[in-house]
C-alpha cells in the first residue's frame, strides 16, 4: 500500500503520523536534527534552507507552544511565516476547510502546519492537494484529534536519544491519559519502530485505552509496578478538561495514585530521565520537586523539538 507521507522516490512528501514511517526515515529526520543542534546544546543554529518559502500555520484548535515553536523553526529556516487563527475567521463565515485551503495554496503557499480538533483533518487536506495536483504544497500535521502528534513524538524521540544513545536496550514507560492523548500514541509509534524492547503504559483502567497489549505494550494499572527499573518516564498532560464525570474522582486522588513524585521516581533506574510534553499540570501529574529536578529533561524537549521541527520542514522542503 503507498504511504502517502512519502512520494514516488520515497522522499518524505508530508508528516502525518509516525505510524507506517520506514525506521530509516525517522532516523533521518532526528540525524537531520542533530545537525542543527549547536555542540553545547543550548542553541538551535539559523540556517537559509527555506529561504523564499512560506509556512502557513493553519491553527484550528488554540496551542501557543506547538504554534510558537514551529514559527520559530520556520524563521531559523529563514522562512516566511503566515499565522491565521483560523477558528476566528473563515471557518466562522462557513467556509469549508478545503475551499480555504485553495485559497491559501493560490497565495503560494508551500508548507501548511495544521492543527485541528478534528482526527484526520492533515490527511484529507494532504489528499486534496494531490487531487487538485497541487504536490508542491506540503502539510504537516501538528496534532489531529486523539490521533497524532508527530513532531511531537519526533522530539521526544530525539530527546530519548540524545541521553540513552540507544534504543534497543531501553525500557520505557508512559504514563497517565493515554485514552486522550496524541502524543501517547505518536510515541507508541515511535518507540516501537526505532526497536525498544518494553514500553509500559501506567494509569487507571478508564484512562487506558483498548488494544494496548496488542500493540506489544505492557500495562500497569500499579504506578509503583510499572515504575520499577524504568530508563524513560514520560508523564502525560491530564487533560484538564476531560477530569469531571466519571472517569476520575479528582486531580488530587490521581496525583496520590499516579503523580510522579520523588519516591516513586526512586523506583526507577537512578539514571532515568523525566520527560513532560507540557504544559504540566504541577502537583497533579508531577510534583515540582521532580519537573525541576536534576532527573527531568523537559525543557531541553522544547529546545530539540525546535530542531526536530526545522528538520521535518527543510526536508518537506527538498532542501
Amino acid at each position: 500500500m503507498h504511504n502517502p507521507q512519502l512520494n514516488k522516490h520515497g522522499e518524505l512528501q508530508h508528516l502525518l503520523t509516525l505510524e507506517g514511517l520506514p525506521k530509516a526515515m525517522i532516523t533521518r529526520i532526528l540525524d537531520t536534527a542533530a545537525s542543527f543542534v549547536s555542540v553545547s546544546d543550548r542553541e538551535v543554529k539559523k540556517v537559509p534552507l527555506m529561504r523564499g518559502k512560506s509556512v502557513f500555520n493553519l491553527f484550528f484548535e488554540n496551542s501557543t507552544r506547538t504554534r510558537t515553536t514551529f514559527e520559530i523553526a520556520s524563521k531559523r529556516l529563514s522562512a516566511d511565516v503566515i499565522n491565521l487563527n483560523i477558528s476566528a475567521s473563515s471557518a466562522s463565515k462557513g467556509e469549508s476547510l478545503l475551499d480555504t485551503i485553495d485559497n491559501l495554496a493560490a497565495m503560494h503557499a508551500d508548507m501548511f502546519v495544521v492543527r485541528h480538533s478534528q482526527s484526520g483533518a492533515p490527511y484529507l487536506i494532504a489528499r486534496h492537494l494531490t487531487e487538485t495536483h497541487q504536490q508542491h504544497v506540503h502539510v504537516v500535521n501538528a496534532g489531529d484529534g486523539r490521533h497524532a502528534h508527530p513532531t511531537q513524538g519526533l522530539l521526544d524521540m530525539y530527546t530519548i536519544r540524545h541521553y540513552k544513545k540507544d534504543f534497543t536496550n531501553l525500557t520505557v514507560a508512559i504514563v497517565g491519559d493515554i485514552l486522550h492523548s496524541r502524543v501517547a500514541r505518536s510515541d507508541i509509534h515511535g518507540l516501537t519502530t526505532l526497536g525498544v524492547p518494553e514500553v509500559r503504559a501506567i494509569g487507571p483502567r478508564t484512562l487506558l485505552p483498548g488494544g494496548l497489549e496488542q500493540m506489544g505494550l505492557r500495562v500497569f494499572n500499579d504506578m509503583n509496578e510499572g515504575l520499577k527499573g524504568v530508563d524513560v518516564i514520560i508523564m502525560l498532560r491530564l487533560q484538564n478538561e476531560r477530569m469531571t464525570g466519571a472517569l476520575l474522582p479528582s486531580a488530587q486522588e490521581y496525583f496520590k495514585s499516579y503523580g510522579l513524585t520523588p519516591e516513586r521516581l526512586a523506583l526507577a533506574k537512578p539514571d532515568a530521565i523525566v520527560m513532560h510534553p507540557g504544559p504540566m499540570n504541577r502537583g497533579v501529574e508531577i510534583d515540582s520537586a521532580v519537573a525541576d529536578g536534576a532527573q527531568a529533561v523537559i525543557l531541553p524537549q522544547v529546545t530539540f523539538g525546535i530542531a526536530v521541527r526545522m528538520a521535518v520542514m527543510s526536508m518537506l522542503a527538498g532542501a
